[in-house]
């Protein structure tokens, strides 16, 4: 279907405010989880904490492609750092679970941290889905990727809530590395799939969860 003038003109200011409203909420949170980690010395945290850094560049790249009059000659530089954020976080979650794994720096309790994976868990899938739908009619191959960036951030929140939770109430220290390491795998597939521009554009796919 093709948009009007005014539909694309829509579309191109909500996907401005989904990224602005991404990037401010992610500074913040990085703020809050690289102090709590630092305090609880939780590598988990800590390392939600620079995944929110990564989402900011993710979003920034968006960000930059939209201020141009003709966002859609950026796009393929800005799917480009989308794809190395997500290589990025793929690797430094890897390397950390291992360190985990191995018994290095266990968490402490961290309410602070509960609480932060909590809101996340509930605010990320909204913008996440929001910035999908614009994306995709709109047909921006990077406003999808940097959607899924969100929602890996919703992923990583239930891992670091669970995570958080199984390490103060049974002991289970072991179980968020584990799971972080699948994130990691995920990170893998979508930083290939925005390298490739392969991100279900346009009506490609379907909204559920199952494709992203």
């Amino acid at each position: 279907m093709l948009l009007t003038t005014d539909r694309r003109v829509l579309l191109t200011r909500r996907i401005r405010w989904f990224v602005t409203a991404t990037i401010a909420y992610n500074v913040v949170e990085a703020v809050v989880a690289l102090a709590a980690g630092a305090s609880a010395s939780s590598a988990a945290l800590i390392g939600f904490g620079l995944d929110s850094v990564i989402e900011v560049a993710s979003a920034a790249a968006v960000a930059w492609q939209f201020a141009g009059p003709d966002h859609e000659r950026r796009e393929r530089v800005a799917l480009r750092i989308i794809a190395g954020s997500f290589f990025a976080l793929a690797a430094y979650v890897t390397v950390e679970s291992g360190r985990a794994l191995l018994g290095a720096d266990r968490a402490e309790h961290s309410t602070v941290g509960l609480v932060l994976a909590a809101v996340s868990l509930a605010v990320m899938p909204l913008l996440s889905a929001a910035q999908r739908r614009a994306g995709r009619e709109l047909g921006s191959a990077s406003a999808v990727a940097d959607s899924k960036q969100t929602l890996l951030c919703t992923y990583l929140s239930a891992v670091l809530l669970a995570g958080l939770a199984v390490n103060s109430l049974l002991g289970w220290w072991w179980a968020d590395p584990i799971a972080a390491l699948a994130i990691a795998a995920v990170a893998v597939r979508e930083g290939r799939d925005a390298w490739r521009g392969d991100t279900c554009c346009a009506g490609g796919c379907d909204d559920g969860l199952a494709n992203v």
